[in-house]
C-alpha cells in the first residue's frame, strides 16, 4: 500500500472485530512511527497501548460510570473553541449529520444517538487502544507534532491492513485511564485511539472534506 493509499483510505471506524493484533505489528509501527517530526526533536509524545484484559477491564470501569450517568472529568484542555464561527461551526454538523445518517439514527432519536457516543468507550470493540499524553508544560507547537505523530501512527497502521479510529472522547474520562496505565505526575491525556481490524458490518461512512478552493491558497509566480 503506498502513502496516497494509506491516506485515502484511513477513516475513522466505529466497529472493529475483535481479533487480536499482533504484538510485534504494533511495536513495528510505533517504532516506525518515531521518526515523526517534532520541533527540536522534544518527541513529545508518551504512549500507552492497552490490549487483552487490561483494555478490557478500562473499557469495564469506563462503561460503569457511563451508565451512572457520571458526565466525567474536569476536562484538562478544550476540545472545540465554545463559539465555532463560520465554516467551521457548519462542517461540524455537517459532518454530525452525515455521520448518524449513515448509522440510520434519527436527529429525534436521542437514545441512539447517546448509545453511538457512548461506543467510544468501548473503542467500538477494537482490541487494541492507544493512549496518547503530552506534558501540561508543552505549548501549542508541541501538541501539533502529537497531531503529526498520530497521522504517522495511523497512516502506517493502514499499511498493515489495520484501521483506527481518534478519540477525544477518551479525555472526558481521563482519570479512569490515568488509572489503568499510571502515568507520571504532569501528564495531560490528549486521546485515545482504537486500533483493529475492521469488522464485516462495519458503516463505510466517508465524511465529505472541503474543497481545495476553501483551504488552500496558490500563490504562485
Amino acid at each position: 500500500m503506498d502513502v496516497y493509499e494509506a491516506v485515502a483510505s484511513r477513516r475513522a471506524v466505529r466497529r472493529f472485530s475483535g481479533r487480536p493484533i499482533p504484538r510485534e505489528t504494533l511495536e513495528r509501527v510505533l517504532s516506525a512511527a518515531a521518526r515523526s517530526p517534532s520541533g527540536a526533536n522534544l518527541q513529545p509524545w508518551h504512549v500507552y497501548v492497552l490490549t487483552g484484559a487490561p483494555l478490557a477491564e478500562l473499557k469495564k470501569r469506563t462503561a460503569e460510570r457511563v451508565a451512572a450517568g457520571d458526565p466525567g472529568d474536569e476536562r484538562e484542555y478544550q476540545m472545540y473553541p465554545p463559539e465555532l464561527k463560520s465554516p467551521y461551526r457548519e462542517r461540524r454538523s455537517a459532518a454530525a449529520e452525515q455521520r448518524y445518517a449513515a448509522l440510520g439514527i434519527s436527529r429525534e432519536d436521542r437514545r441512539s444517538r447517546e448509545a453511538a457516543v457512548a461506543a467510544n468507550w468501548d473503542c467500538f470493540g477494537a482490541p487494541a487502544a492507544l493512549f496518547c499524553y503530552i506534558d501540561r508544560d508543552m505549548g501549542p507547537a508541541q501538541w501539533a507534532d502529537l497531531g503529526m505523530y498520530l497521522q504517522t501512527v495511523m497512516l502506517l497502521l493502514r499499511a498493515e491492513g489495520l484501521h483506527t479510529c481518534p478519540q477525544m472522547a477518551w479525555s472526558v474520562y481521563c482519570r479512569t485511564v490515568a488509572e489503568a496505565v499510571l502515568p507520571p505526575p504532569g501528564l495531560i491525556l490528549f486521546c485515545g485511539v482504537s486500533i483493529g481490524l475492521e469488522a464485516p458490518a462495519a458503516c463505510h461512512d466517508r465524511i465529505d472534506r472541503a474543497p481545495l478552493t476553501e483551504t488552500v491558497t496558490f500563490v504562485d509566480g
